[in-house]
């Protein structure tokens, strides 16, 4: 089963949003480059840059709690560590995250725009190499795992609700076409070829309510998981792969199942 590559993408901070990139250069077993290395914990979180451990979801600003973020545009630079936002209620700020001043700025925007209490207030988080993926409560491997979705099995989805689904709601760094439906699924623990890459499936994506947020809208509008599970039986959409060696990724590589 052979299809291609059509988008790749990192989310430098997780949450905010996605870079789109034609080419990327992986590292056997290293995950996805640039992808969730910094973060927006919240002050209750425990996070402790000097002895990081994985922390669920639920301890930072994402999608699966704060929905206003879907209304921003964000671009990070990781050399600088110079955040943008831009948002139509905001207008454009920019916080230099390198120094702490601006990192209390960068705190006090986010709290405001979101209604935070004191618990909930964002601190800047990174401690590379780790990584604020979400499933990096499962194992460090999983931490560097990549996520990939099928556009197909989007499209199967849609279409059994009768409304369109971006595919953008699943945050994806590897996006395909040209599989069956679901087929994904069905490969755990098997080989893919993405270009001349080989990866290991390594588990199902389940998803979560940060698939019910409309990025285009910023507004909760499908149950995508309880959808997923009245249509098709599961909450999966997509799965997490691992690089076997390193390789070069470039959208319109072809992808092959087996």
């Amino acid at each position: 089963m052979s299809g291609h590559i059509v988008e790749l993408h990192s989310y430098p901070v997780k949450g905010l949003s996605a870079v789109s990139h034609e080419r990327v250069d992986l590292r056997a077993g290293q995950g996805f480059p640039g992808d969730r290395e910094f973060g927006l914990a919240k002050a209750s979180s425990g996070f402790d840059p000097a002895n990081p451990t994985p922390l669920p979801k639920s301890n930072f600003l994402a999608l699966y709690g704060y929905e206003a973020l879907a209304s921003l545009e964000t671009r990070f630079d990781p050399e600088t560590r110079v955040l943008v936002v831009r948002g139509q209620e905001t207008g454009e700020q920019r916080f230099a995250l390198a120094d702490e001043a601006e990192q209390a700025r960068a705190s006090a925007f986010f709290a405001e725009l979101l209604a935070l209490s004191d618990a909930d207030r964002p601190q800047f988080a990174t401690a590379h190499p780790h990584r604020f993926t979400d499933v990096s409560v499962t194992s460090e491997q999983m931490m560097h795992a990549i996520s990939l979705v099928n556009l197909a099995s989007v499209a199967a989805l849609a279409e059994r609700v009768g409304t369109p689904i971006d595919v953008a709601r699943f945050r994806a760094n590897i996006v395909v076409d040209g599989w069956p439906p679901f087929a994904e699924l069905e490969h755990v623990g098997q080989r893919i070829t993405l270009g001349d890459t080989t990866f290991t499936v390594l588990q199902r994506t389940r998803r979560c309510p940060a698939t019910q947020v409309n990025p285009a809208t910023a507004e909760r509008d499908l149950n995508v998981p309880a959808l997923i599970k009245a249509h098709f039986g599961h909450v999966d959409m997509g799965v997490y792969i691992e690089a076997s060696a390193s390789g070069t990724l470039h959208c319109d590589d072809p992808a092959v199942l087996g």
